[in-house]
């Protein structure tokens, strides 16, 4: 965690708690209105979700008596661009749940981190992954 920025890293920690205990309030504060939330589909198709629709899954989980959500992840890269950053993680919600490949997109409104923007996706098979590009054909 040297080269990840602390304070991102903590406000990622908040995050997955906040969510994952449905503490509602505090998480009206974590996220932008405009928030987009963006999932990967079996059918290969993407899906998005407004803040509204994401909050009304998680009150509804809440309201049911669902049990907290696992916090479990890994920071793997935080990039920073001026009030604008990505953090790049692992999570796993549940036992009962696939892990996954987050993307968040986050900007600093004052002295506030906030998230702009989510994208989930399923987390990759190490051992089958080739690489987004083929190898070469061609010696030089």
């Amino acid at each position: 965690m040297s080269d990840l920025n602390r304070e991102l890293v903590k406000f990622i920690d908040r995050l997955a708690e906040a969510g994952s205990n449905y503490r509602m309030e505090e998480m009206e504060d974590l996220y932008t209105e405009d928030l987009g939330f963006l999932v990967l589909t079996s059918e290969g198709e993407i899906t998005r979700f407004s803040k509204s629709e994401m909050f009304a899954e998680f009150r509804a989980r809440r309201d049911s008596g669902e049990l907290p959500l696992s916090t479990e992840k890994k920071v793997l890269h935080i990039e920073e661009q001026g009030n604008q950053a990505t953090a790049v993680l692992y999570r796993r919600m549940s036992e009962h749940a696939d892990p996954a490949f987050y993307e968040l997109r986050l900007v600093k409104e004052g002295e506030s981190w906030k998230v702009m923007g989510e994208t989930v996706l399923p987390w990759p098979e190490l051992s089958s992954a080739r690489g987004f590009l083929p190898p070469r054909t061609l010696t030089s």
